[in-house]
């Protein structure tokens, strides 16, 4: 592992404040499951981390408010049978959550109006369907 995890091209989370329990994983592996420690739980105190500059921080814990236990993240990754993989995996998904957290909000959408054509187009379809409907009819209304 290299000097940190990489969130954006500014962002950068130490490996200090990250912090790895290992534990037994369930699923393939045959009897090798029941003696490594392959599940990878990766976790961030994303409220007390002095990495995270302040605005990223307060939209991240807004963001990430149901997902978090007392400021801390946690994410669990146990989908391979080697450790190695799983760690990758588990910093992996802790990089795009902390990337979606605190992406920029998108821009607020500006309302628009159908145009004069797209009214003429629905009243036209409208019409072409009721008189397809009245066509449609038994009792010669």
């Amino acid at each position: 592992m290299d000097d940190g995890l990489r969130v954006t091209d500014r962002l950068v989370v130490p490996d200090a404040e990250l912090r790895e329990r290992f534990s037994r994983s369930s699923g393939p592996g045959g009897q090798g499951v029941n003696t490594t420690d392959s599940r990878v739980e990766l976790s961030f105190d994303l409220a007390g981390s002095p990495s995270v500059p302040e605005a990223l921080r307060v939209r991240a814990l807004d963001r990430l408010a149901n997902r978090l236990v007392d400021g801390v993240l946690t994410v669990a990754a146990s989908e391979h049978r080697a450790q190695l993989a799983n760690r990758e995996a588990a910093r992996e998904r802790m990089a795009a959550l902390l990337r979606e957290a605190v992406a920029p909000p998108p821009k607020p959408r500006r309302p628009t109006r159908p145009s004069r054509a797209a009214k003429e187009r629905r009243l036209a379809e409208k019409k072409r369907q009721s008189q397809r409907k009245r066509d449609r009819r038994v009792d010669g209304d």
